[in-house]
């Protein structure tokens, strides 16, 4: 008989052992996203730290606590170098005669151009280029003495020019002392020096402290070290409620943090005794105990592959869940998490077919290194000798290209010396208005933190997932295939653990749900359904079939 590999009590087969969140690459993706896009690390901050009264989406292969301790600690950072920013701005601006005090129209023309409406952006962009090329030509013009001591519209007029932008040069030139000049170049040049510290800053912190050999090392993580009270208070709360197979949802998102839906459907099918076997109790949890051990064999290897197999399939997690709406709760830290509590819950619920607590069992794989997660909710409830089978499959796709190339950019960025000082010149005529709007930002945020009374609203189920936020708009083919294949597999052994859970219990199946794949447009094919109803969709009713070479569809 030929070996299998060794396996674990559970039915695991032996390997390297699973990657704890906290220490997996997505999380590491998502933090590094914090440093890299302005936009996303507010939105991380708001919904985890501003808005305290929500409830964190379950963090399917991740640490959202880590990913907030980052986005409030790059948010710092920037703060810090943008409030240094501004500052020499207004001292050179005060020193240099008002000279520096011109740059700020097309400071402010520059950073606001990604905001312009996309066929007023290129105009933006470039009124604002053309005002700086100007106005670093009077800049140096000033320094160089251009006024020869006289006023600058004198000496236009004099040498007979009539050409405008000349006269306007000539003014600024004028307006100023040549070592007024010279310290607004000198400024520059000092602001030059901040935006490079700032770029350099990050790089390092992705090059060494986001690296794929330090960042399993959550102890030493300096972000949840430098964080006040509130972080750790928020950071011990989402850790107890993230990865807690209890789930407080929202009405109108239930399934908030496990990607997108992908082919819901419902199957509603009679029960009809068969004649020639003994009735059996069936109820719900018989059903379940029947499918679940089928979607564990999924774990185990072909018998002849040998070892070193490396199928995600071999760490497929199968647990029970139990959803509860958080409509009714007085303070967050109400919610029953305590294993008691659940144990209640889910023996209450799994029979029972309530609207708002509702039971699944739930099925992941986390492929790509926890990038690419399929997730499916199974549910069976068993009424009125009808059977109803809800499978709610979803799927998280990869993190944004951007963010997985983090390592990649910024190790050229570090190496490319020549690259770094030109970048840093480029950036500084944007610099006062970027500043300003990032200051602006954290002034804001400042103000509803303090003004929001968030820390004393009634509890809220989550509004979205940083997870999904920092998604990719599509998988790539190999994943598309991976998707396809998880989904196949586990909707296949429902379907047998149903059918072997009917046909047990003494109920007539034929050959129920012998087959079932997934066709374009959420469509769902059945082998056959011999002597049984069948119905899907919302709208969808019951017909009984006779068997027959037919096969039998239903349209969601």
């Amino acid at each position: 008989m030929p070996q299998q590999q060794p396996q674990h009590p559970g039915g695991t087969p032996d390997g390297p052992p699973p990657v704890p969140p906290y220490a997996s690459e997505a999380s590491r993706l998502l933090c590094a996203g914090t440093y890299l896009d302005a936009g996303y690390r507010d939105r991380v901050v708001e919904e985890l730290y501003l808005h305290e009264q929500r409830v964190v989406a379950p963090s399917l292969g991740f640490d959202a606590a880590r990913v907030l301790a980052h986005a409030l600690r790059a948010r710092r950072l920037e703060m810090l170098w943008a409030a240094a920013v501004v500052g020499l701005w207004i001292v050179g601006a005060l020193v240099s005669g008002g000279l520096l005090a011109y740059f700020l129209i097309p400071s402010l023309l520059l950073a606001f151009a990604p905001l312009a409406p996309r066929a007023a952006a290129p105009l933006v962009r470039w009124s604002g280029r053309v005002i700086t090329a100007f106005l670093l030509y009077s800049l140096g013009a000033a320094a160089f003495g251009g006024a020869d001591g006289g006023s600058g519209y004198e000496s236009s007029y004099e040498s007979g020019g009539d050409n405008p932008l000349s006269a306007i040069s000539d003014g600024l030139a004028g307006s100023a002392e040549p070592w007024q000049a010279w310290f607004g170049i000198g400024v520059l040049v000092v602001i030059g020096l901040c935006v490079a510290g700032r770029r350099d800053q990050f790089a390092r912190v992705l090059a060494e402290e986001l690296s794929r050999d330090r960042f399993p090392d959550a102890a030493g993580d300096r972000a949840e070290q430098s964080g006040g009270h509130r972080l750790r208070r928020l950071i011990q709360r989402i850790r107890l409620e993230q990865h807690t197979p209890l789930v407080m949802y929202h009405e109108a998102r239930p399934f908030c943090g496990a990607g997108a839906p992908h082919d819901t459907w419902v199957l509603a099918v009679e029960l009809r005794p068969d004649e020639d076997a003994d009735q059996q109790p069936l109820s719900n949890r018989a059903i379940l105990d029947r499918v679940r051990p089928l979607i564990e064999q999924l774990r185990i290897p072909a018998e002849h592959a040998g070892p070193g197999v490396r199928d995600r399939l071999r760490r497929l997690e199968v647990d029970e869940c139990v959803f509860l709406p958080v409509e009714g709760l007085l303070r967050r830290d109400e919610a029953p998490y305590a294993p008691d509590d659940f144990e209640q819950h889910r023996t209450r619920a799994v029979e029972e077919g309530g609207e708002k607590r509702r039971h699944f069992l739930r099925v992941r794989v986390a492929g790509w290194e926890e990038e690419l997660v399929v997730t499916v909710f199974v549910r069976v409830h068993t009424q009125g000798r009808m059977l109803m089978l809800e499978i709610a499959p979803h799927v998280l796709l990869p993190v944004r290209a951007d963010f997985k190339d983090a390592d990649r950019a910024y190790q050229d960025f570090r190496d490319d010396r020549t690259g770094r000082i030109a970048g840093a010149a480029v950036l500084v005529p944007r610099s006062a208005g970027e500043a300003l709007i990032t200051l602006g930002r954290g002034l804001r945020f400042a103000w509803r933190l303090l003004t929001g009374g968030h820390a004393h609203a009634l509890p809220d189920g989550p509004a979205l997932s940083v997870r999904e936020l920092a998604e990719a708009p599509a998988g790539s083919t190999f994943q598309d295939m991976d998707v396809a294949r998880y989904l196949r597999s586990v909707q296949d052994r429902i379907s047998r653990g149903v059918r072997l859970a009917l046909g047990e219990a003494g109920y007539e199946t034929g050959e129920f749900v012998q087959k079932i794949v997934n066709i374009s447009s959420g469509a769902v094919h059945i082998g056959r359904a011999d002597n049984s109803s069948f119905a899907f969709g919302d709208h969808a009713r019951a017909q009984t079939t006779t068997g027959g070479p037919e096969p039998q569809k239903g349209s969601d």
